[in-house]
């Protein structure tokens, strides 16, 4: 009886010993200061596309309208893709693709969807973080068929890792994506080109795509994993290409900076991956941000889940508050559309990571917006 209370007090001291060390060597930080300006635009211009009863993800509009979004996985939902048919979410290929079935490929964890000017809608498989295969693949929105379709290989993409969010150069050749990595702590950039079917993984570990020491501060809530011990800390998810395909902008949810490289020396494999990290460039200051998108004039969009804002950075790097109101909880995802409107998914992932189910459905409805901010670019991304 003696061993085994000796036993038991070595366990649960080496656990406080562990739980103390990851509180010191990953615990602890500081808010970012709020940098957002009065907002530009009143909320009066925003209007509610379609009322959802789990929370949306990602989403990609078509040229002619249609509407696809991600149901996000932390919020349970039964389906994972769906076209908002009706004020209605369907699924999209089909019912089948949603769940695990004897048909190959189908849908295991999507979070980040993307259209390109070729029309085929891009929706990226993170696997439930490499536990199964992460893959991409490409529909025909209108035939509803894969076109195309691409499995990552462990080298890349492994256990452990996250293929989080994704832009679609105008060619539809070249695919970047952020690995968020939130498991192994090793985010990275992988970029795949879709002509060779070849994939690399870019600025691995690199200062560019870390977490900063911040917290993220939701409301009253401080989003901390579960326990309570450690801060939720999000590394590189923020991506975007500039419309014209020269730079691609990305920064890690909680961090103060976004940075941005050329996409010719993405693309370089003789580079040496030392040089390519002396061609990444701090491009400008931001608040902690989500989604990420570009215009036609060079301005980055920044979803802002800390004051359920959109804002805009100019060419020059200057950060100007477009809209805000409570209504944006956490707004996360975002897409053109015709019109010149910009669509915006709220995630209100303040309300829904690691919540059960029913507080998620409590929480309920959830919303999806768009507006028109002036500057406007290509429908689906």
């Amino acid at each position: 009886m003696k061993r085994f209370v000796r036993v038991l007090l070595f366990i649960l001291l080496t656990l406080a010993c562990i739980a103390i060390g990851l509180r010191l060597s990953l615990g602890g930080g500081q808010n970012l200061p709020d940098r957002s300006t009065a907002p530009s635009m009143s909320f009066d211009a925003v209007e509610k596309v379609v009322d959802l009863d789990f929370p949306p993800g990602n989403i990609a509009v078509s040229a002619d309208g249609r509407v696809f979004l991600t149901l996000h996985p932390d919020g349970h939902p039964p389906r994972q893709v769906v076209e908002i048919v009706d004020g209605r979410p369907v699924a999209f290929p089909d019912e089948e693709f949603q769940h695990e079935s004897d048909r190959v490929p189908y849908f295991q964890s999507i979070l980040a969807l993307r259209i390109d000017r070729q029309g085929r809608l891009w929706a990226l498989d993170f696997a439930r973080f490499g536990r199964g295969t992460p893959r991409i693949l490409a529909f025909d929105i209108n035939t509803r068929q894969i076109v195309h379709e691409y499995d990552f290989p462990s080298s890349v993409a492994g256990l452990g890792s996250m293929l989080n969010d994704f832009q679609v150069d105008a060619d539809g050749r070249y695919i970047y994506i952020a690995e968020t990595s939130p498991v192994l702590q090793q985010p990275a950039l992988i970029v795949y080109d879709t002509t060779t079917r070849t994939s690399r993984r870019l600025l691995d570990g690199h200062a560019s795509v870390l977490a900063e020491r911040l917290y993220i501060q939701v409301g009253e809530r401080r989003m901390m994993l579960p326990g309570g011990i450690l801060p939720l800390r999000i590394a590189v998810d923020s991506i975007a290409l500039s419309r014209d395909g020269v730079w691609l902008y990305y920064g890690a949810v909680t961090a103060s900076r976004l940075y941005r490289v050329r996409t010719s020396d993405l693309l370089d494999a003789a580079l040496d991956p030392l040089e390519l990290e002396k061609r990444v460039e701090a491009f400008a200051d931001k608040t902690l941000s989500d989604g990420l998108t570009s215009d036609d004039d060079g301005n980055i969009y920044l979803s802002d889940m800390e004051h359920s804002a959109v804002h805009r950075l100019s060419a020059d790097g200057k950060l100007e508050t477009l809209v805000a109101d409570e209504k944006l909880r956490w707004p996360d995802g975002f897409s053109f559309g015709p019109q010149g409107y910009l669509y915006v998914t709220c995630s209100a992932l303040g309300q829904v990571l690691f919540r059960s189910e029913e507080d998620v459905r409590r929480h309920a409805p959830y919303q999806v917006w768009r507006f028109r901010p002036g500057p406007t670019a290509a429908p689906g991304q």
